[in-house]
């Protein structure tokens, strides 16, 4: 089935990397952008918490004047990827952006048979790779995850509550996020110079002049559907099961009997998943091989492209020499 892909205009503003394009998942509508030439071996971005393929401004297209296609897509509820999922969507979790990454690779990638896609991600973005690794190996060549989000995957948890408590826990969640201001949130956050605040918990380097940054981040969230598609991942990523969490989830890819390699990327001064946690992982999970880039906080591909660039790059040219 072919996909529902046109064309968009670049808007002022943004960074105009590649092709930007619009595809169809379960009726809602999903933003991305492509650049290399097709028959190169495909690579797929993914954004973190709050961003969109626009905040791969500076990897996109050194990945693909190396030899790469290159495709960047927002999660739905992110960048310019439908908000307005009321009565759609019950809820947006890694589990729901795994199975729409998944459908994506199929029929927006068109993978060849014989070849598997490399998947890049920040963050959140990581977290819905290695989840759709998790279920799909075969797809997969390797991940590269700058960084990994939740220090759960540090301590696994062993244990499941009972079900009644379960749907108690749910029924707390649902009221609470249901009740929560999360329009007020966005609108003081995005329209405010709180913005500087919180992008700056991700930077290390200070970023209040980096004007194309903050619309990358601002003009989705100004959206009037936006504080809805938040509210629906609060909820979700609340509400999950053991399963789909970052426990597990290693768990599972660690026997694998194929396991694509994993490279962790992550920032030395990285203030929202610290260092310190990326050590401890390795060390509960050798099999994971760690690069550490010096004065980077969280958002290290943005903040430091051209070391980043390298290591990935390096990376991706020892697999191809180690076959």
């Amino acid at each position: 089935m072919q996909p529902n892909i046109f064309n968009e205009e670049a808007i002022n503003g943004y960074p105009n990397w590649g092709e930007s394009k619009y595809w169809s998942y379960k009726n809602l509508k999903v933003h991305f952008r492509v650049t290399g030439e097709e028959s190169n071996p495909p690579i797929v971005l993914i954004h973190g918490f709050g961003a969109s393929c626009d905040h791969w401004r500076n990897n996109a297209k050194v990945f693909a004047s190396e030899g790469f296609r290159v495709f960047g897509i927002d999660l739905i509820g992110f960048g310019k990827s439908e908000q307005d999922i009321k009565g759609k969507i019950k809820h947006l979790d890694n589990e729901f952006w795994s199975n729409q990454l998944t459908s994506f690779i199929n029929e927006v990638v068109n993978t060849k048979k014989s070849e598997k896609v490399i998947l890049i991600g920040n963050s959140l973005g990581a977290l819905t790779a290695i989840t759709t690794l998790s279920k799909r190996p075969d797809q997969i060549k390797t991940i590269i995850a700058a960084p990994l989000p939740e220090p759960v995957f540090v301590n696994p948890i062993k244990f499941s509550l009972p079900s009644w408590l379960v749907k108690i826990k749910s029924f707390l969640i649902k009221i609470t996020f249901n009740l929560f201001p999360f329009k007020l949130l966005v609108n003081l956050i995005s329209r405010t110079k709180l913005i500087n605040i919180a992008l700056q918990s991700a930077y290390f380097r200070p970023i209040s002049n980096d004007t194309q940054l903050k619309r990358i981040v601002t003009v989705p969230a100004r959206r009037f559907n936006a504080s809805q598609a938040l509210k629906a991942m609060c909820i979700g990523m609340s509400n999950r099961s053991i399963s789909t969490k970052g426990p597990s989830i290693i768990e599972k890819i660690q026997y694998l009997p194929n396991r694509p390699p994993i490279l962790l990327i992550w920032g030395n001064q990285d203030k929202l998943i610290p260092i310190f946690l990326a050590k401890k992982l390795i060390k509960l999970h050798p099999w994971l091989k760690l690069t550490v880039i010096d004065e980077a906080g969280h958002c290290l591909h943005d903040e430091l492209p051209k070391h980043f660039n390298q290591i990935v790059l390096k990376w991706l040219k020892n697999l191809k020499t180690s076959k």
